[in-house]
């Protein structure tokens, strides 16, 4: 788990606040099927909301603690039911495609008026 500077921590909670929560832990908990669930999350955003079904804010904050221990996560914020977590991807992304060729322009076509100063 990587601890992230508060300046890190204020840019991920901008990028976070558009996002819709992807996963829900519900009464089982962290199950098998939620952490494999909340893996591929974060292997395919990077930035993900989970959301918390239950009333007790120190089990929920026990689940984020949980949570970023088991996946190498990072806890960005924790308001009310909705956990933010961020985990840079482990691989380097794809090489990025050549640019596209530009298309080479024609030389303007000549009218019978350019041909008649001559």
């Amino acid at each position: 788990m990587k601890s992230l500077s508060p300046a890190e921590r204020k840019l991920l909670k901008a990028r976070a606040h558009a996002l819709r929560p992807v996963v829900t832990v519900g009464n089982e908990r962290l199950s098998a099927a939620v952490l494999k669930e909340i893996e591929t999350s974060l292997k395919a955003h990077e930035l993900i909301k989970i959301r918390v079904t239950g009333d007790d804010r120190d089990l929920r904050q026990a689940l984020l603690g949980e949570i970023c221990n088991r996946t190498g996560a990072s806890p960005v914020q924790h308001i009310g039911k909705i956990l933010v977590v961020y985990r840079e991807h482990l691989e380097p992304p794809a090489t990025t495609p050549a640019p596209k060729k530009r298309a080479v322009r024609k030389p303007p076509r000549r009218t019978k008026q350019s041909y008649q100063g001559e």
